[in-house]
């Protein structure tokens, strides 16, 4: 009976992670753009450091809600990003990132939680994110005057986003390591 009253427990607790990253998401960007205008966005990716997290902590279903919903959210709140075709973009690509690197981390890389296991559920959620995100620019701006090419991918994706894909490298990895020997990751990642 006491296993039963504490695995209740752990969805809460992935619940208000969850919740705390997405808070996190629509605040970190504004401090961005505050900071160092609406270009300090494009380039250091601050809405996408949430999802990862969430994604790392809690799982892939979590991780893949937050970052679906936090672009529209966002908007709707913010009106940062604007919807089209960036925000659909991005609602792709962030619920992608908390999909890939949820399951990486919790499911395949469950036995070893450390660097290694972070980075290679990180850069395959990346690569995949930014594919999806893409794609659905693609479609969206197929039948427009200024369509969606591969040097706009490549330039909008990587070139210009360098900063922000350093900044997840370096940031994400210290915060999930701090928070694994502070014994926080402990509770949210068991059954997940």
């Amino acid at each position: 009976m006491k296993n039963t009253k504490t695995k209740r427990k752990f969805p809460v607790l992935r619940l208000c992670t969850a919740a705390m990253c997405l808070a996190a998401g629509i605040l970190l960007p504004q401090l961005f753009h505050l900071a160092g205008g609406s270009v300090s966005g494009q380039m250091l990716l601050p809405m996408h450091l949430p999802v990862f997290l969430c994604g790392l902590l809690c799982g892939w279903p979590w991780g893949g809600i937050v970052g679906l919903v936090l672009p529209l959210i966002s908007s709707a709140i913010t009106g940062m990003p604007v919807m089209y075709p960036n925000g659909f973009s991005m609602m792709g690509e962030l619920c992608v990132y908390g999909v890939v690197c949820g399951v990486l981390y919790c499911k395949v890389f469950s036995a070893k939680k450390g660097l290694f296991s972070i980075y290679f559920s990180m850069i395959p959620a990346m690569l995949a994110g930014r594919a999806v995100s893409g794609l659905i620019k693609w479609l969206l701006l197929m039948g427009s005057e200024n369509p969606f090419t591969a040097n706009a991918f490549l330039a909008s994706s990587f070139f210009t986003a360098w900063p922000g894909i350093v900044l997840q490298l370096i940031l994400i990895p210290t915060v999930m390591i701090a928070l694994q020997k502070a014994g926080a990751t402990g509770r949210l990642q068991e059954n997940s």
